[in-house]
């Protein structure tokens, strides 16, 4: 958009460049008068330097220098720049010339108004301030002697308004001035629900206000209490928002509609539950207020009085017949709300008054998914069979579970075990885990597949967050740590924690996962460990199969030059050809060449007779102490080595954790361990 021009109030011919106004909001009138000079002389010099006349000081607006004065009779002497006055004139305004009128407020709060010309310039300036007229100062002053005297007169005009569509009623209606409304209502008896630009009506400014004497001056007067502002908010919906009884009362008992609702559908019910005020709201339901009369969200009052915790006026609702089930439009009831909210009393009352806990939302999740989720912070403690010290975010989980049905659970196609882990609630967790909920459960297929990796168990949350505590609560309660398509024992060994790799190791994590989706000649658990050498040993004494990496396809035959493959998504769609990736493919990319030496030492421990590709060689041949290495891959291997694998094969991983019990030699038992050069890893 091409910039504007604006010229600033004291000035004539002086223009501002900018692209909206509320740029300028927050400067000083001193600092937008300075700004407009500033940029007037820029745009003088550019002006003139095209006409040929940029030397001449009165055509960049800047004045002329000092110059002797002439005689009193010189014709020049009506030429000298006069004195700059305080309050220049400002450039008169032509409606007719202006296309756009737009109002802002400067940073030391003075309202300016920016009329924008259909040439393109805009001038600024100060917005004029409204005259009072006389029998509006009057009614500000409290005068009631000149209000009585003015609206004698006959040039006197009650219905004339002020800009804001204001008339003498509205004055002394909100400024609490009842015996000026008294006067004003005689003279003029019609004009009593006269409304301003935004709808509002005497009565409804008084009760704004709280002027109780007002209200009821204008009620006395035929004012319509059901006449809404632009928001559609009665004087009823806004007494109930002031919590004023007496104003309620009174205008309920003028005949003031009790159901009628505002433009998000609110009653006066909804109003006046949110604040918690019963007494207010029995006199909404004596009068006829509907109970379950929803908004447009298709929130009822008892969902309100949930969601922001009110149990007094949860307690009125049920007692007046509100429908403790009811659902909004999402789904959601005042038990779910409850709990999403972490209203505690709220969630013990509703239960107490056998409120379905097994009611799911659109999105599937019942209340008890979103208590898992959430936690909740309050007070300690000890109920629903739960006997932690410290229960504080336990306790409406707690509350839940005897009222919660399993297979309910299971058809909506996630556990709170799943949210509790997602969201690291070691304590719900281990809730959860001992009221018998199942740590194997898995995603539902639509549900898995929001993620990328289509993760599905409970544990593989706990291992992705690095959350050891509930990885090892998991597995202690049987978690099976092979359930997932990207197994967890790859994400552990991907962030490189020895902790979370032992306890998956431990509990029969597969050592030779595969990602499926990735096809690879070896185990992609050797590849996510090839920089930490202590958890590539690790893997190999627990039985990953070291020689599925020297089993190259090319053996000593030229290799294809390494192909740079783009990341792949973990989609079930995916029409790229999927090749099976080698060993020395993975190892030869810049991530790991310059470990390659070490990498394949401690995969030579445990293989027999191999025989190393011509990409491999070529590594090992690249640096000079690496020669060593690859003498140790070249036939026969030594007779111990063969024995050891020959004899760990026999026994079997699981026997081989055991064997320090055995009665064998120390010596021995670390050679079958590959302990013996356990020092430099």
């Amino acid at each position: 958009m091409a910039a504007a021009h604006v010229s600033m109030p004291g000035t004539t011919g002086t223009n501002l460049e900018f692209a909206d106004y509320s740029l300028y909001s927050n400067l000083s009138d001193d600092e937008l008068m300075q700004l407009a000079i500033e940029r007037s002389i820029a745009d003088a010099r550019s002006s003139g330097s095209g006409s040929g006349n940029s030397n001449n000081p009165a055509a960049m607006n800047i004045p002329a220098a000092p110059r002797q004065a002439p005689p009193p009779h010189h014709p020049q002497q009506q030429l000298e720049p006069a004195a700059c006055p305080a309050n220049p004139p400002r450039e008169t305004i032509d409606p007719q010339g202006v296309c756009l009128v737009s109002h802002f407020v400067t940073g030391s709060g003075k309202r300016m108004v920016a009329y924008r010309r259909y040439d393109g310039t805009t001038q600024v300036e100060p917005e004029p301030e409204e005259e009072l007229e006389p029998i509006v100062k009057a009614i500000l002053d409290g005068d009631v002697g000149t209000v009585r005297r003015l609206v004698k007169q006959p040039d006197c005009n009650l219905l004339t308004p002020n800009k804001d569509g204001w008339i003498p009623l509205h004055e002394a209606a909100y400024y609490g001035q009842e015996q000026c409304i008294k006067i004003l209502l005689r003279a003029q008896p019609g004009m009593v629900n006269r409304r301003t630009l935004k709808g509002k009506t005497a009565l409804m400014l008084a009760v704004s206000r709280e002027q109780l004497a007002c209200v009821e001056c204008l009620l006395e007067n035929a004012a319509d209490p059901d006449i809404a502002n632009e928001e559609r908010e009665t004087p009823l919906y806004k007494a109930c928002e002031k919590e004023n009884p007496a104003m309620v009362a009174m205008l309920l008992n003028y005949g003031a509609s009790v159901n009628k609702n505002c433009i998000q559908g609110w009653t006066a019910l909804h109003e006046s539950v949110c604040r918690n005020n019963v007494e207010i709201s029995e006199m909404l339901v004596k009068a006829g207020a509907k109970i379950n009369m929803p908004n447009i969200y298709g929130i009822t009052p008892i969902f309100v009085a949930a969601q922001s915790g009110k149990v007094d006026a949860l307690r009125m609702l049920l007692k007046n017949g509100a429908d403790l089930n009811s659902q909004a439009a999402d789904g959601a009831t005042a038990l779910y709300e409850a709990c999403k909210n972490g209203h505690e009393d709220v969630v013990e009352f509703l239960l107490s008054q056998n409120a379905d806990a097994n009611k799911p939302g659109k999105s599937g999740l019942m209340p008890i998914h979103i208590a898992a989720q959430r936690g909740n912070d309050g007070k300690d403690l000890i109920t629903y069979g739960c006997t932690r010290k410290n229960a504080s975010e336990t306790n409406i989980v707690c509350m839940l579970i005897p009222a919660t049905s399993k297979a309910r659970v299971r058809r909506s196609g996630i556990s709170p075990i799943h949210l509790a882990a997602e969201r690291n609630r070691n304590d719900i967790l281990e809730v959860l885990i001992e009221a018998g909920f199942d740590v194997n459960a898995t995603l539902s297929e639509d549900r898995s597949m929001m993620y990328e990796d289509r993760r599905s168990s409970a544990l593989y949350f706990a291992v992705m967050n690095n959350n050891i505590d509930a990885t090892t609560m998991l597995l202690e309660a049987g978690a099976n740590p092979n359930l997932d398509t990207f197994n967890p024992l790859l994400v552990a060994l991907r962030q490189g924690c020895i902790q979370t790799v032992n306890l998956l190791v431990e509990h029969g994590a597969n050592v030779n996962a595969y990602i499926p989706t990735h096809p690879t000649a070896f185990p992609a658990t050797v590849m996510f460990c090839m920089k930490y050498l202590t958890l590539l040993k690790y893997l190999m004494d627990n039985g990953c199969d070291a020689w599925s990496c020297f089993n190259c396809v090319y053996g000593s035959n030229p290799h294809p030059p390494i192909k740079i493959r783009r990341n792949v998504r973990y989609d079930t769609d995916e029409t790229m050809e999927k090749t099976c990736v080698q060993f020395c493919e993975v190892i030869s990319t810049e991530s790991f060449s310059h470990w390659a030496g070490p990498i394949i030492d401690v995969l030579l421990d445990y293989v027999g007779h191999v025989k190393l590709c011509a990409r491999l060689i070529e590594h090992l041949d690249s640096y000079h102490k690496w020669q060593g290495i690859k003498e140790k891959s070249m036939p026969p291997r030594p007779l111990m080595q063969l024995c050891r694998l020959k004899i760990r094969k026999l026994l079997g991983i699981k026997r081989l954790k055991k064997i320090s019990k055995l009665p064998l030699p120390p010596r021995l038992i670390k050679f079958l361990n590959h302990q013996e050069r356990e020092q430099e890893f």
